[in-house]
């Protein structure tokens, strides 16, 4: 028959693309962001101790940070969260740690050696008044305070910290984000219904009590996360209390600008 070795040379030359096709290697997944810059081995043991207690990949997943965005890191302390979100936001992105006076000069020999020769070159230290804290607006992608959100209704002026105006603090947040921009919040939990009166006394805020306070300026809340959870915290002591120091009951909230 004469199309039959035409006919048989087809049928192997089609084997032998799907043979082809079904020996190609599959592609390698992309690496998690927040996994890998959580990895990072120039982060100190110190840090990586402190992984451990405070589950910044879980609370980071939960935000939705990623690569390319410009976070604010308020209050930041000592950077610990800023360093993983410089690996997470990239070249690309922008990290502002903010902290004012009193939180700059708390952390102060953290700071000089996490930011020492201009290691973190993608974040921007600002030491900035509560009342101007110059974030700008519509320019974050995110913003977060974590463990911090409670001092804003502390006053301890004999302490070195002046009363707060909390409202106008938030109030340059929200006009900072860009609509859809989302603000992380992790905190000692209080007992509810006890508002935001177990902060001057205790450093611990209600939940219930956040949630009311930054809807009220226009965020609305969109997730929580019970992965800092410690139910054997009765919430009565100082977090500061050692028996109680690095296993209180947190809150993780997040929030979005319409």
């Amino acid at each position: 028959m004469p199309f039959a070795r035409p006919l048989v040379l087809s049928l192997l030359l089609s084997m032998t693309c799907f043979t082809a096709i079904d020996a190609a290697p599959a592609p390698h997944p992309r690496p998690d962001p927040i996994a890998a810059a959580i990895a990072n081995p120039a982060r100190s043991d110190r840090d990586r101790e402190r992984d451990a207690r405070d589950r910044p990949e879980a609370v980071l997943k939960l935000a939705g940070f990623g690569p390319g965005m410009t976070i604010a890191d308020i209050f930041g302390g000592g950077g610990y969260y800023s360093e993983i979100l410089a690996g997470l936001v990239g070249p690309q992105g922008r990290v502002l740690l903010i902290n004012n006076p009193p939180y700059d000069a708390y952390a102060k020999k953290a700071l000089d050696a996490r930011l020492a020769g201009g290691r973190l070159a993608n974040v921007d230290y600002r030491i900035a008044s509560n009342e101007a804290m110059d974030l700008g607006e519509g320019k974050l992608d995110g913003a977060m305070i974590i463990m911090s959100y409670h001092d804003l209704y502390v006053a301890d002026p004999d302490q070195g910290w002046p009363a707060i105006d909390a409202g106008q603090f938030i109030d340059q947040i929200v006009k900072a984000l860009k609509p859809g921009g989302k603000l992380l919040i992790v905190d000692h939990s209080a007992r509810a219904g006890t508002g935001k009166s177990a902060a001057q006394t205790l450093h611990r805020i209600d939940e219930t009590f956040a949630i009311s306070d930054f809807e009220a300026h226009g965020l609305k809340w969109i997730a929580g996360s019970d992965v800092l959870r410690h139910k054997d915290d009765e919430r009565t002591r100082n977090v500061t209390d050692e028996a109680i120091r690095g296993k209180t009951d947190r809150f993780v909230q997040v929030y979005r600008k319409p």
